[in-house]
């Protein structure tokens, strides 16, 4: 595994830590509630990415090609810079994705499944990395979906304490059947209204969160916990 350079060499400046980036992001983003991000890519560096990939699930099954975050490490250092190129060029496309289900509830359905490619992993890690920041700014302290730090445990407590506080009597769990099935793929997008990451949007956004198109069977998809995607 190659490492992102130190930059040691004396009477050279350090360069900067991901996390530097991403709290001057954050801070932006809470300076200047209104602001929209346009230019972000030049945040993007083998560093970012490194450490993206390091933050991507190892244990997942692969794509549609077939490659595995074993055979991936094996040539990390070129097949990260290769990423980034394609990355900060506009080249990159995201392959098609991967479709797998398994059995749901009592076994009578199934769940469908998205299995994307290791490396498109790594690319929506990195654009999670990009956009969190200026998100985070922007939720209300009562949302807990999927956010860094936060869990479905705290959500729970959160809402027995607010029901135990405001007396409540009702509780309603609506489950709309198969509502995930053709609402979970970002199919089109409009840049005058996505807020905060202007045409940022274009280039990553819409390209890896496409329908899938290949498709599998159950026993080849891995346990689904939670796909790295935003």
């Amino acid at each position: 595994m190659v490492e992102p350079s130190k930059g040691n060499t004396p009477g050279t400046p350090q360069p900067e830590s991901v996390s530097t980036k991403q709290r001057r992001i954050a801070e932006l983003a809470q300076t200047h509630p209104q602001r929209v991000f346009i230019a972000l890519n030049h945040y993007l560096d083998y560093d970012w990415l490194y450490q993206a990939y390091k933050k991507t699930r190892k244990d997942g099954a692969p794509g549609i090609d077939g490659v595995t975050a074993v055979a991936y490490e094996s040539h990390l250092q070129e097949n990260l810079e290769s990423l980034l190129e394609r990355l900060k060029s506009g080249r990159y496309q995201a392959p098609a994705v991967r479709r797998a289900y398994v059995p749901k509830g009592d076994g009578t359905q199934q769940r469908p499944l998205g299995i994307p490619t290791f490396e498109d992993k790594v690319a929506q890690r990195a654009l999670v990395m990009l956009l969190e920041p200026i998100y985070e700014q922007d939720f209300l302290d009562c949302s807990f979906g999927f956010r860094p730090g936060r869990s479905a445990h705290q959500a729970l407590d959160r809402l027995w304490k607010d029901i135990m506080n405001r007396n409540g009597r009702w509780i309603l769990d609506l489950d709309i059947s198969n509502y995930l099935d053709p609402a979970s793929y970002y199919t089109s997008v409009n840049e005058d209204g996505v807020k905060r990451v202007g045409c940022v949007s274009n280039t990553f956004i819409r390209k890896p969160l496409r329908l899938p198109q290949r498709m599998c069977t159950a026993s080849s998809c891995p346990s689904f916990t939670r796909c790295n995607t935003v």
